[in-house]
């Protein structure tokens, strides 16, 4: 998910443990936002808050995050073979190059929320990606955490928008059960940012911070 999140200016500030492979390949110290799929409306996501937490809880270390997102896009692009999947892939093998792959964080399912999908057909996409991820990335057991979509996108007022999205929570929580070294996020009690669709930028640094508890829970920060 890349971060719609509406930025206050405490948001772009650079943090010096924190670096960000850029648009252009190379490593920078930068703020928020640290995607650049769509310059008009990016903002903050949960990926800075989770280095942050991250670089409080293990001093001495330089998180790098490998923004690969693209909003608003189905999982079939994400999918072995898909054009998102094999830039993900390439930018993160470039990215080895200077550090160890300690973990994915994924957040998507929008775009199957909003048609018909059922929990199986998803969950099998979901394993798909899993799967697909950790064998080009050679790296079988890298921790691979998935957070639910928004809960407000299943009230009444939702339901025309993203009449599946009951369906995509069900097999984003069954994830764990089918994979090893998966962790699931909750989503609960986090809202939207008004327009029923994105995250506020309060729910996605809360969301960065559920997020950690998550990889923590499956990770091995010692090795």
């Amino acid at each position: 998910m890349a971060g719609r999140g509406v930025l206050a200016a405490s948001d772009r500030q650079p943090d010096p443990r924190i670096l960000v492979f850029g648009k252009d390949d190379r490593w920078v110290s930068q703020g928020e936002p640290i995607h650049f799929d769509k310059p008009e409306i990016a903002g903050v996501g949960l990926g800075f808050t989770f280095a942050r937490i991250v670089a409080d809880q293990m001093p001495g270390i330089t998180v790098g995050l490998v923004p690969c997102a693209v909003g608003g896009t189905p999982i079939s692009r994400w999918k072995p073979g898909g054009d998102l999947f094999e830039e993900a892939v390439r930018r993160a093998k470039l990215a080895k190059r200077a550090g160890r792959l300690r973990g994915i964080l994924w957040h998507q399912g929008e775009s199957e929320a909003s048609g018909v999908t059922s929990s199986d057909a998803y969950r099998k996409s979901l394993v798909e990606v899993v799967n697909g991820f950790r064998k080009a990335l050679e790296q079988p057991e890298v921790p691979f955490i998935v957070g639910e979509i928004g809960q407000y996108t299943m009230e009444e007022g939702h339901v025309p928008k993203f009449p599946s999205a009951r369906q995509i929570n069900e097999a984003i929580d069954d994830l764990p059960a089918f994979v090893p070294c998966a962790a699931v996020v909750s989503s609960s009690g986090l809202g939207d940012k008004g327009d029923g669709v994105h995250f506020s930028a309060e729910a996605l640094k809360e969301l960065g911070k559920r997020y950690f508890e998550a990889w923590l829970s499956v990770a091995q920060p010692g090795r």
